[in-house]
């Protein structure tokens, strides 16, 4: 009796664990407002879900990597990250530098992706890319799956 007992509870546990994995893909996002994607990755960060990137991921959609822990982000082969400055919009609607926000976002990252962006010229109005070999050095692979839902 005490091991069919030991045996419904091992299934419940499973059944459990399998049913609460989820995960969010990025396939396509080009960012935009900070604020927004804080607010994104903070509650996704809190559902606990994973993070798959499997494409494009810049400006403002890095911010993931600092609001969801490390252990819950990977990547695939096809994923690229896309570092620039943080700006407004002016009067014209060009792009005016905002020192104060790319300090903040800079900070939100991890330190092994300060160091890339450090070493590859910091943020600046023109974007950078982390992919291949250096990203798959600092994330896990991943391989995607089809329950994973896409986030815009």
């Amino acid at each position: 009796m005490r091991i069919a007992t030991c045996f419904a509870a091992l299934v419940l546990l499973l059944a459990a664990t399998a049913s609460s994995f989820a995960a969010v893909m990025i396939v396509d996002d080009r960012g935009g407002r900070i604020g927004t994607y804080i607010d994104k990755f903070e509650g996704i960060r809190d559902s606990g879900e994973t993070v798959v990137i499997d494409g494009l991921c810049a400006s403002a959609c890095t911010i993931v990597l600092g609001a969801v822990p490390h252990e819950r982000i990977c990547v695939t082969p096809r994923a690229h990250l896309g570092f620039h400055a943080a700006w407004d919009a002016g009067p014209d609607g060009a792009p005016v530098p905002n020192s104060v926000a790319t300090n903040m976002l800079f900070s939100m990252y991890p330190e092994t992706v300060q160091r890339w962006i450090d070493h590859h010229g910091g943020l600046t109005p023109t974007m950078i890319f982390l992919q291949g070999d250096e990203l798959s050095q600092m994330y896990k692979p991943c391989y995607v799956d089809a329950s994973a839902t896409r986030v815009q």
